[in-house]
């Protein structure tokens, strides 16, 4: 079966065609996660970050019904600012091509319209996860299911408290996912270093991923990894703090009956007001610290793939 491919800038085919690495990065941040103009700023600034450490950015998203990979800097101002724009998962994009629809795209879709094109690392500020309640919701990200059929490494800062943290690394672990924890044995919770949890490994450097990476795909086990990158510490919210302002942002959603995709974009935004505008901050540090070490892990495993391939 041939699989689509989508539209790669003229840049991202030059480097996919020469091996050159390569980091994936998603559009929700900019359609959903941030105000404007936080988002476009971000979004440059990270890309800026990727280059800065020898790899090439690709920002992914649905531009008027195409999957396309790697935009230009008028696309990404038209994303940033547009209204109306979706929010797509991998299981939205064909419905966002029939209707001509720009779409911001999730982790989920991002994994797979990188893998399509041949990237194989993607950094992000979060994944989604099993949210509380879930053995009456079933509430469980798309995101997870598509680390365990989807070869990308993420790249994240862990996922947000918000999420029932216990359950999402269960699961994880039943869709066989690796998750490695960079420099720490804690497993990140977004906001904060620690989420009280251990993550299943723990590697020190980006050679050590990139390496393990490579071992992994060379198993065939057609997963993806899961690499959870503390945010700095000098970016780090207090525990106790968020813990307190995201159940507010929660019982907030409870009350207004918002749910389902609604929920994250709400949160992030409530719980921006309630910090008076350090989560932002915290937020945008953090996607930043992902993309210096993505790049770093990707420009490591370039080499191995060349070898292999």
């Amino acid at each position: 079966m041939t699989l689509m491919k989508p539209r790669l800038s003229r840049e991202m085919a030059e480097a996919t065609a020469a091996g050159s690495p390569v980091v994936a990065l998603e559009s929700t941040i900019i359609t959903h996660g941030m105000p404007y103009p936080a988002n476009l700023e971000t979004a440059l600034g990270v890309e800026t970050v990727i280059r800065e450490n020898g790899a090439i950015p690709a920002t992914i998203a649905v531009v008027k019904g195409e999957l396309r990979v790697g935009l230009e800097h008028d696309e990404l101002e038209e994303l940033a600012q547009s209204k109306g724009i979706v929010k797509a998962s991998g299981r939205d994009l064909a419905v966002a091509m029939i209707r001509g629809q720009s779409a911001g795209t999730t982790v989920s879709a991002t994994m797979l319209m990188a893998d399509l094109a041949g990237i194989d690392v993607f950094a992000t500020g979060g994944v989604g996860g099993v949210h509380r309640g879930a053995e009456q919701t079933f509430d469980i990200s798309a995101d997870l299911t598509e680390l365990g059929r989807t070869k990308t490494a993420v790249v994240c800062a862990g996922v947000k408290s918000i999420l029932d943290i216990a359950k999402t690394l269960e699961y994880l672990e039943t869709q066989r996912v690796p998750v490695i924890a960079y420099g720490t044995e804690d497993f990140p919770a977004f906001f904060t270093r620690r989420s009280g949890f251990k993550a299943d490994h723990r590697l020190d450097t980006p050679e050590e991923i990139a390496k393990a990476m490579w071992l992994h795909h060379q198993l065939g086990t057609g997963t993806g990894l899961l690499i959870a990158n503390p945010i700095p510490e000098a970016s780090a919210l207090a525990p106790d703090f968020i813990d307190g302002t995201i159940a507010d942002a929660v019982r907030d959603a409870d009350e207004r009956g918002i749910d389902r995709k609604e929920l994250t974009p709400f949160l992030l935004a409530r719980i921006n007001e309630l910090t008076k505008g350090e989560s932002l901050k915290a937020n945008i540090e953090l996607v930043k610290n992902n993309a210096r070490l993505a790049a770093r892990i990707a420009v490591a495993y370039a080499p191995l793939k060349k070898a292999r391939n």
